[in-house]
């Protein structure tokens, strides 16, 4: 009885929470993780998102042909020309939940969101916001501190264009030691553009346009001499497709709702997948297996539902089954698009459909070749998960289904659930003793993995450390089943752990490019050096650092150079791969093309490779020289 009563609550128990209070409090419900910036999907690019979404729902309607956006710092202002905030509801448009003009969806039929919640959240969670409305030869003016009104200037005349203008700078105690990446930058506007031909946005005085939609998008992804066959494009109404099959393994799909890209799918992209099959099924009058025909394809989906469902605030992956109220399922609705222009394209280009038969043939080859194979590999890792410890799993999962209690905690600790890859049992085990158990896993590899490059998807199987790694990972058959949202290779900063890196990254690039592709592979960075006296330890990631730092301790302090990871105790551990997780994503950029990276870096002994070496070895010394 005493626990009961201990457990009861009362009316002093009940609290109610103003609309700033609720998203500071809970910012993962809002925009998803926090981050540092080191992540495409991390806080500070879903705010610059959620003001940008404003502009293109203006640009949709429109109003605007062209956004301008400047990042200095790490301050953000972004510019609109579309019809500006009415004035009187200015205040209240950015600092009162349920106030917008897309609940009228005849106003914003087509919009990114319709909650009204996405400048509520940038407001709360910036250490400044401001905004100005231009709107018929006036202007008005607001700024804010954490949400929190800091004056609201009055009306005046004005000669700028109607439009709205947005400064915030991201709360520096909500996003810590945080950093813009213009890499995601870049991949963010561009995919604007892609999905609003002819809309122009102009960022840091680089200009962004796209002439051809999806067909841009899907060439800039892709490398043309990779392609099969030439780019099939597809445009009806409130649709448009793009596709194409490559030489990579897995499926790259890019999917997109009114705009938004859904980096996890949802409805709409499954529809696709499973309407693409039918049609191809049909097209051929043969009945290949779905994975044959899905295995290398790239494509581009992008669809335009009335009042759309998302499965979060953060809009990654869509629930809506219809594409307006009283219409077709969007399963219908996008097979009866490709029943009848996918259809007409392959009849209308012989050399197109022959080119798509012979890849999904080869993969069909591959497939049995690999049958017998997968069976016993498959056994293997069964056997090898329950007598050894190569895996210290964690609860969380990014593929597990949210439970119907708590939906915006788990989501946030979904997007947190981490894998560490690293070597050798004392470094293994100093991560294991102080990770995250809720959502940080570890894998420990036995010595260095094999250089698969050249080599078939046969060798993952045959591989005990690859098969087992692609067990862990859940991603023998395709990117849904992934358990960890983060792979993160953790190997020592000494010449070893660098090759055990590229070795990694390799069978990555190889056999499952979309991890990549996809921003899902990181690599963690540790300090090298431990600065510290009697009253303060400083960890230091470079020489540079640890200059500052000897510096500021002054008196000789004791500077320990850590030479691996088994090194680092457990309690120190646990402040590297906490909150202040250092994290170097791996990113490809526009133009690298895989086979040619794999075989500049991992192939036969070049004299382009030594060079590059050579070259870079002594910017390095020259580096270590200057600061020394």
């Amino acid at each position: 009885m005493a626990d009961i009563k201990q457990n009861n609550y009362t009316e002093d128990d009940i609290k109610s929470l103003d609309w700033k209070e609720h998203i500071r409090l809970r910012p993962g419900m809002y925009i998803g993780k926090l981050g540092d910036g080191s992540a495409p999907d991390d806080g500070i690019y879903v705010l610059m998102k959620e003001v940008i979404d404003n502009c293109i729902d203006e640009h949709t309607m429109g109003f605007g042909r062209h956004v301008d956006i400047t990042l200095q710092n790490k301050t953000v202002t972004i510019r609109d020309y579309g019809r500006g905030i009415p004035l009187g509801k200015l205040v209240d448009v950015v600092s009162k939940i349920n106030t917008g003009a897309k609940y009228d969806s005849k106003a914003f039929q087509k919009s990114v969101g319709l909650n009204g919640v996405g400048t509520k959240a940038v407001n709360a969670l910036s250490g400044y916001f401001k905004v100005t409305a231009f709107r018929d030869g006036k202007e008005k003016t607001a700024e804010f501190e954490r949400g929190v009104l800091l004056k609201e200037y009055k009306e005046q005349k004005t000669t700028e264009e109607n439009g709205t203008l947005v400064t915030f700078i991201p709360d520096e105690t909500v996003f810590r030691n945080f950093n813009f990446r213009h890499e995601y930058i870049d991949a963010q506007l561009l995919n604007y553009c892609y999905l609003n031909a002819g809309l122009v946005i102009n960022f840091n005085n680089k200009r962004y346009i796209s002439k051809n939609g999806l067909l841009d998008l899907l060439q800039h992804k892709t490398n043309a001499d990779e392609l099969r066959y030439p780019i099939i494009h597809l445009k009806g109404e409130d649709i448009e497709l793009a596709i194409s099959h490559n030489n990579d393994y897995g499926e790259d799909i890019f999917s997109f709702v009114n705009g938004q890209y859904t980096t996890q799918g949802g409805t709409h992209q499954q529809a696709f997948r499973e309407g693409y099959v039918k049609i191809i099924r049909d097209f051929f009058k043969k009945d290949f297996e779905a994975s044959d025909i899905r295995t290398s394809i790239v494509a581009a989906v992008s669809v335009r539902v009335q009042e759309p469902v998302f499965e979060s605030q953060t809009k990654t992956k869509l629930g809506s089954q219809y594409v307006f109220e009283g219409g077709p399922s969007m399963k219908k609705f996008i097979e009866d698009f490709l029943a009848k222009e996918l259809d007409n394209f392959l009849h209308r280009n012989p050399t197109v459909a022959d080119a798509l038969k012979k890849r999904i043939e080869q993969n069909e080859r591959e497939r049995k070749e690999l049958a017998g194979i997968k069976k016993l590999a498959n056994e293997r890792a069964k056997k090898a998960n329950l007598h050894n410890k190569k895996l210290r799993d964690c609860r969380i999962h990014f593929n597990d289904e949210p439970p119907n209690k708590n939906k915006e905690d788990f989501t946030e600790l979904k997007n947190k659930s981490t894998i560490f890859i690293t070597e050798g049992d004392s470094a293994s085990g100093s991560i294991t003793k102080s990770r995250s158990v809720d959502s940080q896993a570890v894998f420990s590899l036995r010595g260095k993995p094999l250089n698969c490059f050249g080599l078939t998807k046969k060798v993952v199987y045959e591989n005990e450390e690859f098969n087992l790694l692609q067990h862990a990972l859940n991603i023998e058959d395709g990117m849904e089943g992934l358990r960890y949202n983060n792979i993160v290779i953790a190997t020592d900063a000494d010449v070893d752990g660098m090759h055990i890196r590229l070795l990694l990254m390799t069978f990555f690039l190889q056999f499952f490019p979309d991890l990549i592709k996809r921003g899902h592979v990181y690599i963690l960075e540790t300090p090298l050096f431990r600065v510290r006296n009697k009253q303060e330890t400083i960890y230091c990631y470079d020489e540079t650092e640890k200059q500052i730092a000897t510096k500021k301790l002054g008196s000789k302090p004791e500077i320990t150079r850590f030479k691996g990871l088994g090194e680092i105790s457990p309690e120190e551990f646990g402040r590297f791969i906490g909150d202040d997780i250092r994290l170097q994503p791996v990113i490809l950029e526009q133009g690298d093309h895989i086979q040619h990276l794999l075989e500049y870096y991992m192939g036969k002994n070049t004299p382009q490779r030594q060079d590059f070496i050579i070259d870079n070895l002594r910017v390095e010394l020259d580096l270590i020289e200057t600061n020394s």
